[in-house]
């Protein structure tokens, strides 16, 4: 008499399903509990803080963003991130000679090299690949950024293309503004639309460089003129990503010099 039971049914998970999976695994710190992922993220991000932030930000009236916004829609998810790192914790080929002989910081080279970790750092690896599976092979994608070592030397121009979903619409000394929520090839307003803002200042007295990253998700069209925020749970998610690629980021940034 055979007293073994069959083996349990395995089922088999939708791709979208199988995709958040993976992602909440990989957000969570690849915690097989709950409770315990939680915690994982927590220490790994906890130098990464949310500062208060919202439509009376002067950011928001800067022309790039008026420019985005152009009904003035509310924003459905509004949030920044920052992260200090003293100056002598980064690698000195960052360094340059400030007043009275004291350390500065190149603030240009430091944007760029933030901006390059977000995308080739490990955080975004997940996201990467999928949109890579899903886009990469239509037509008009040939010349955007989709493979890591692109996205590690890329000077991320005004007009750069990052895997169909991201497009540099401004570049400066201290940031890189990208639009998000669609193909770049779709230059109309959007009700899934947004503005994603990769930003270093700095601080000689102090001795600090500050790493910010601010995201607007707004609908654009005119449609979204009583837009309501996104669900708490989905701002949270959002947030917990941030630090995620906050961390990744400036980690890689210091890591590599």
């Amino acid at each position: 008499m055979n007293t073994i039971s069959a083996p349990p049914q395995i089922k088999r998970l939708s791709g979208p399903k199988r995709f958040f999976g993976i992602l909440v695994g990989i957000t969570g710190g690849l915690g097989a509990n709950a409770l315990l992922a939680y915690s994982v993220s927590s220490f790994y991000t906890r130098n990464t803080k949310f500062v208060p932030y919202d439509t009376s930000s002067p950011d928001l009236t800067a022309t790039v963003f008026r420019a985005h916004n152009p009904h003035g829609n509310p924003p459905g998810c509004i949030d920044h991130a920052i992260k200090q790192i003293p100056y002598g914790k980064l690698p000195e080929k960052y360094w340059v000679k400030g007043s009275g002989g004291r350390i500065s910081v190149d603030q240009s080279a430091l944007t760029t090299d933030f901006c390059r970790g977000i995308w080739s750092g490990v955080a975004f690896r997940v996201q990467r690949r999928f949109l890579e599976r899903k886009y990469r092979a239509l037509e008009g994608r040939e010349k955007q950024l989709w493979d890591v070592k692109e996205l590690e030397k890329s000077d991320y121009k005004v007009g750069t293309a990052i895997v169909d979903h991201f497009e540099v619409m401004e570049h400066t000394d201290d940031k890189v503004i990208v639009r998000c929520g669609d193909s770049p090839l779709v230059s109309d307003r959007r009700p899934s639309d947004g503005l994603f803002s990769m930003e270093v200042s700095k601080d000689d007295e102090a001795q600090l460089a500050t790493f910010h990253l601010k995201s607007v998700f707004v609908d654009t069209t005119p449609e979204g003129k009583n837009g309501q925020p996104q669900p708490a749970s989905i701002q949270w998610l959002h947030r917990l990503y941030t630090k995620l690629w906050m961390e990744s980021a400036t980690r890689k940034l210091i890591k590599e010099a």
